[in-house]
């Protein structure tokens, strides 16, 4: 929900809403979480929706500030702008694993690696978070949940978008987006960007500067063909390039926010990707969709380790990852069901580069070339059972195949084959108001160890997910509130878990067994005229039940990365006069950062604060991001030799002009 100011739901049917008039009710929000259009509170999951007025109200530009906003979602803490690891429902996956446990798609592409997993939400539309396992519809990379973008659509109603910001830090950031007819009804195009540049908040006591400074830029390319009623083409192109400072590390031992570096260590990294996504209808009951979309990521990053003058320990990435992936499938109504089925396949391609350099020992470098190759066949259907009950079965068969090829050891190659069902029963107890319960099982695929020769670049196995949900969800009080609840408990084998021993050794191991349980609960209130009370809260609770590493046991113990308690509440307030003001809470237990649980990041409540004030065509609005200065770093990351610091307050101007 953008803003509290809304007409009623079928006066504004795609839930955006006007400034000055009185709420009546909160508007229906529709939803493609199976792929096919619906309206939120029929669907049987657990589904977040954001909308992109709120990200752009908020200042969310990158995905770690949906830490906490999004209920059960997290992110493992790194400190390197364009790699994003995230954690749902307690599952993750590292970075060095190629592969993500929550699946990112931006107009239905999708994102594999946590390399490229950032977006910076200019002329987005909605993101829809699904939580709990996805794998039946989106196959090995959606074994937690999904996270699904869409952009503004293009069509025949001109769009333009102007935002300049200056900050904290010498903050300044420029923002535009444009919308356009070339042929009105035949022809669309879209074009937006971003550029910010901002200074670091680490000093480097040896050279007197900051560490850390950050400079990002991007662009975004749009064109949509519609030659006929029926069919609809849309072309995107995007790419994001990242011009940083050092990541976010220091010693545990130093002084906070100071490193003593002469090392050099920065980030250039760039990511691009192309999409071609084609819709035509058959008939008014068949429709045929095709999606290609080819990502390609370099991960350029050096890195200094021990943060002292002298060159003792370092490690660089110099990495390029492609992936070229194609969807078919048909979608269809059969007498009172809907249907889909659809053919899946991708090829990545991988080049990569380690340079290292460790206590005592000389440079190293290691090179190793992987592939791997998917092909999946799935289905979905939703069924009436009666006049309150609907039935939702799903499948897919998915082969795999990895191969790598190190420089100096034996290729090596695996093979693996899934299927992966789902069953949920919803029962419609009230228009507004439904029950739900499912069963379904995650897939994350197994591969190699890249980057550990120590362990001669070891495979390791599919992580699998049983998964129990029982949920409700609706509107009530008149349609004043919508509130979505959720309980679920996941059985995981073969659990894969990054180990850590010293700086540039690390390998990935799916010895364990865990289970997970856990609670969520959202909830969208219309207080009363122009006030708009959000609040989402999960708890959860994911432990190993067999982990033995070597001579190590961690039975028992928590899963990295993986927060017992996260949430948010916020409040809003619009005036009819143009003004408006907001606050918000958002936090999230405590993590270990290791399987031994010996190092952690502390729990934090961070207090947000925004007022601006609308004329016409411009926005004025200030805002302040954490602004008691709270500190969460998570000290002990690698195994105890970093800290990774979390970033101070932030204060800034941001002026918009729309029209």
């Amino acid at each position: 929900m953008p803003h509290v100011h809304a007409q009623t739901s079928a006066e504004v049917p795609d839930g955006n809403m006007q400034a000055g008039q009185e709420s009546a009710t909160l508007p229906a929000i529709t939803v493609t979480a199976d792929k096919t259009e619906k309206f939120l509170d029929e669907v049987s999951a657990s589904v977040l929706v954001i909308s992109g007025d709120e990200l752009e109200d908020a200042g969310i530009t990158r995905f770690e500030q949906l830490e906490g906003r999004i209920p059960s979602l997290s992110f493992q803490p790194f400190g390197q702008s364009g790699i994003n690891s995230p954690v749902m429902r307690g599952l993750t996956a590292n970075f060095n694993a190629l592969s993500t446990s929550t699946l990112l798609l931006v107009d239905g592409v999708p994102t594999l690696t946590a390399q490229g997993f950032e977006n910076q939400f200019i002329d987005i539309d909605r993101i829809e978070v699904l939580r709990g396992p996805q794998s039946t519809l989106y196959g090995r990379n959606a074994e937690a949940g999904v996270i699904a973008l869409y952009n503004r659509p293009m069509d025949n109603e001109p769009r333009t978008m102007l935002s300049a910001e200056v900050g904290s830090r010498d903050k300044r950031a420029t923002r535009f987006a444009l919308s356009r007819a070339l042929v009105e009804d035949k022809l669309y195009a879209s074009l937006s960007g971003e550029w910010m540049s901002q200074d670091g908040f680490i000093r480097n006591t040896y050279t007197g500067g900051k560490a850390d400074d950050r400079e990002r830029n991007n662009i975004n390319l749009g064109l949509r063909w519609t030659p006929q009623a029926q069919t609809d083409v849309v072309l995107r192109y995007s790419r994001q390039q990242y011009h940083d400072g050092a990541a976010w590390w220091a010693s545990p031992a130093a002084p906070r926010k100071t490193v003593a570096s002469d090392t050099p260590s920065h980030n250039r990294s760039i990511g691009q990707s192309f999409s071609l996504n084609a819709a035509h209808e058959i008939s008014p009951n068949l429709r045929m969709r095709f999606i290609t979309a080819y990502n390609d990521f370099k991960d350029r990053v050096p890195q200094d380790t021990d943060f002292t003058p002298m060159e003792i320990s370092w490690v660089q990435r110099d990495h390029r990852l492609r992936t070229l992936s194609q969807e078919f499938r048909l979608e269809g109504i059969l007498g009172e069901s809907d249907w889909l089925v659809g053919l899946y396949g991708d090829r990545s391609h991988n080049d990569l580069h380690n340079v290292g350099k460790r206590p005592m020992f000389p440079t190293f470098h290691q090179y190793a070339d992987q592939t791997s190759n998917t092909l999946a066949l799935f289905t979905h259907w939703n069924i009436p059972l009666a006049s309150d009950f609907t039935l939702s079965l799903g499948s897919r068969i998915e082969h795999f195949k990895a191969q790598i090829e190190p420089s100096g050891f034996t290729r090596q190659s695996r093979k693996w084959t899934h299927f992966s069902p789902k069953i949920a029963l919803q029962y419609q107890f009230t228009d507004n108001n439904q029950i739900y319960a499912s069963v379904s099982q995650g897939v994350r695929n197994g591969g190699f160890n890249p980057l550990s020769p120590i362990t001669n670049f070891a495979a390791f196995a599919p992580e699998k997910v049983w998964s129990y949900e029982l949920g409700a969800k609706g509107r009530l009080l008149n349609q004043r509130l919508r509130y979505g609840v959720a309980a679920y408990y996941m059985d995981v084998d073969n659990m894969q878990v990054l180990q850590m021993p010293a700086p540039t050794i690390a390998y990935i191991t799916s010895a364990a067994t865990a289970s997970s349980k856990g609670v969520e609960l959202d909830v969208d209130y219309l207080l009363g005229r122009n006030w708009l009370l959000q609040a989402g809260v999960s708890w959860n609770r994911t432990r190993f039940g067999r982990f033995q590493d070597g001579p190590a046991n961690y039975d028992g113990n928590r899963n990295p990365f993986a927060p017992n308690l996260n949430g948010y509440v916020g409040l809003r307030y619009d005036d009819p006069t143009g003004w408006y003001v907001q606050t918000q809470l958002v936090g999230s237990g405590k993590v270990y950062l290791d399987a031994a649980n010996r190092y952690s990041r502390n729990g934090y409540g961070l207090v947000n604060l925004l007022a601006g004030y609308r004329h016409g065509d411009w926005d004025v609005s200030l805002y302040a991001n954490n602004i008691a200065e709270r500190t969460y770093d998570a000290v002990g990351y690698q195994n105890g030799f970093v800290t990774v610091y979390s970033p101070p307050r932030e204060v800034g101007l941001r002026v918009t002009w729309r029209m």
